[in-house]
């Protein structure tokens, strides 16, 4: 059922204790709208079903498998691309943290052990990130553990990129992962390297005489 998903992904998303989460008014309503939403399918075809769609409270992406929250034991809540700031970019090589929330819920310990962006560039991982069961590990405390380097073109935030990522156990979980900007409920996130400042608005010319004529 919808709820029971919601009420675990929720759960979840209480143990992020690192950085806060900010509920956007859209997400309000969207929210409000999927939990108010008709079951046009009945609730025999369960909230597994292929035709609902996932649910986030942010920019940031959950992991889901055929309508399923997680596969193979591995919760995701949160993950994302670090992009730059508002009005900013990525320089192209230029390199962008990770940052994932995993949840092994599976019998026994795993642990991550590399990930790969496909074409997009190639992941750095600083060691193999242990997950003991039934605790949520943030791969971005205290420090980035993931590192998207050699990123082929310039990144601005709005992006998607494919990640596959390899368990110890649970074998190959692949999610797209959005680049979000540095901003809003990102916006204590350290920076992202090698990003370009944001362009500063000129002024026009009629505007500097006005200035000058005082």
């Amino acid at each position: 059922m919808r709820e029971s998903l919601l009420i675990t992904h929720a759960r979840d998303l209480r143990e992020i204790k690192e950085y806060p989460l900010v509920t956007r008014p859209r997400w309000i309503v969207v929210a409000a709208a999927f939990l108010t939403a008709p079951v046009l399918a009945g609730c025999g075809a369960g909230f597994d079903a292929n035709t609902n769609k996932p649910y986030a409270p942010n920019e940031a992406q959950v992991l889901m498998d055929n309508g399923a929250y997680g596969k193979s034991g591995i919760h995701i809540p949160q993950a994302f691309v670090l992009g730059p700031d508002s009005g900013a970019m990525l320089a192209w090589q230029g390199s962008a943290p990770i940052y994932l929330n995993i949840l092994n819920t599976n019998g026994a310990p795993d642990a991550l052990q590399g990930v790969s962006a496909g074409n997009m560039g190639t992941v750095k991982l600083a060691a193999p990130v242990q997950l003991p069961v039934n605790q949520l590990v943030n791969t971005g405390k205290p420090t980035p553990q993931l590192m998207l380097e050699a990123i082929p073109k310039s990144l601005r935030g709005g992006e998607s990129i494919k990640l596959d990522l390899q368990f110890a156990n649970a074998g190959v979980v692949s999610l797209n992962v959005p680049v979000v900007t540095r901003s809003r409920e990102f916006k204590d996130y350290p920076p992202a390297p090698n990003a370009t400042p944001a362009a500063t608005p000129s002024a026009s010319p009629s505007a500097t005489q006005a200035a000058e004529g005082h």
